[in-house]
């Protein structure tokens, strides 16, 4: 069982984090539950779920029989994840704000309130795992490889991870959800959340909209003819099907010697001239990388691997790709993988495993042949 400790539960209205909070009170812990307020611009409208959740949470705090506490960090989300976010896209990047809101608030300003409160440890509802060995702190895929979400910390640090406890790491998320229904949790059956935080299911261009200037330019093919116009950069992702404004033009693809059935994806993006590119076909030349560069590297254990071979990640829900790592410096890193990846995005985190475990990663600043 362990020493008892002081946990403060970061409760999301989830069940995931109410199992959590249920599972360390078992365990005789002395468990304080916080529901993280980090959104507030349209709190009330149909997208944003914040009220709800935070009703959620608090039923759930009721039947376990621990205090909720209600946090604004708002202000520090705006700061430290929302405006890197809006760079980024401005930049022509996608960004994955997930990553930077464990590093920045979730496991930062959550943290630190934590502590002021006399926690010894904090605890989330994250599949992950933490293990201590030769004095250092490992973080370790969650075991069910489908809820694995260890890609979403990689930028945590030894002293974050040593006062971080992830109790539903060592658990299928069926007997999460089991656990929720026999001890009557009234989230039990609650859908997972999807998408990122502040935009929950609203439509993404719609809100990107509100925030950036969009400045329409040529959409080109990959032998440079004008197929279309896009409307702004910052809305296209590579790897990106749906959405591009091309579906009407199969017939005039099929007279140009495109395909008349094969799909368009955005392939490249051209910020000095706005030109974005589109081409026919999942397996085009254009959307396979053999390499990457990652730039803003940040290590698990303070400093970066050995060079040589690994698995790796170029975005999460994808089985580990084995590559070669090198350093560069301090803050960069290449891999070379030995099969091309799919839409290696600029933005995206490039996450390094030895095995299950996750050594860190980088943010992708350049995908190579």
């Amino acid at each position: 069982m362990g020493k008892k400790l002081r946990v403060v539960v970061g409760l999301s209205g989830g069940v995931d984090s109410a199992v959590s909070a249920w599972l360390l009170k078992q365990q005789g812990h002395d468990v304080v539950g916080i529901f993280m307020k980090n959104w507030e611009d349209d709190d009330d409208s149909e997208y944003c779920s914040s009220n709800v959740d935070f009703v959620d949470a608090a039923a759930v705090a009721d039947v376990i029989g621990i205090e909720l506490e209600h946090v604004n960090f708002a202000a520090d989300y705006k700061d430290r994840v929302f405006a890197e976010f809006l760079r980024e896209y401005q930049a022509g990047r996608t960004p994955n704000p997930d990553v930077l809101c464990n590093a920045e608030i979730k496991f930062k300003a959550f943290l630190d309130h934590a502590m002021r409160l006399g926690a010894e440890k904090i605890a989330t509802g994250h599949y992950a795992r933490v293990r201590e060995r030769d004095g250092r702190v490992e973080l370790l895929k969650g075991l069910d490889p489908l809820k694995d979400q260890s890609y979403f910390l990689h930028r945590l640090n030894q002293a974050q991870l040593a006062r971080t406890m992830f109790p539903v790491g060592e658990l299928p998320k069926t007997e999460v959800r089991r656990i929720a229904e026999q001890i009557g949790l009234p989230n039990a059956k609650k859908k997972d959340s999807t998408g990122i935080c502040f935009i929950g299911e609203r439509p993404f261009r719609e809100f990107l909209n509100r925030y950036l200037a969009n400045q329409p330019g040529p959409i080109k093919d990959d032998r440079g003819r004008t197929i279309g116009e896009h409307v702004g950069l910052s809305f296209y992702t590579l790897g990106q099907r749906k959405g591009i404004g091309i579906g009407g033009l199969k017939e005039r693809g099929a007279a140009k010697g495109g395909s008349e059935h094969a799909p368009w994806f955005v392939a490249r993006k051209d910020m000095a001239t706005n030109t974005l590119y589109a081409v026919q076909g999942h397996d085009h030349p254009w959307l396979l990388s053999h390499a990457l560069r990652a730039d803003d590297a940040s290590w698990v254990a303070g400093a970066a691997p050995a060079a040589g071979g690994y698995g790796a990640k170029t975005r999460y829900r994808q089985a580990d790709a084995a590559c070669r790592f090198e350093a560069e410096s301090a803050a960069r890193f290449a891999l070379r993988f030995d099969e091309a990846q799919w839409a290696v995005t600029p933005g995206q985190s490039a996450v390094l495993y030895d095995g299950e475990v996750c050594l860190g990663g980088g943010v992708i600043a350049q995908a190579m042949d």
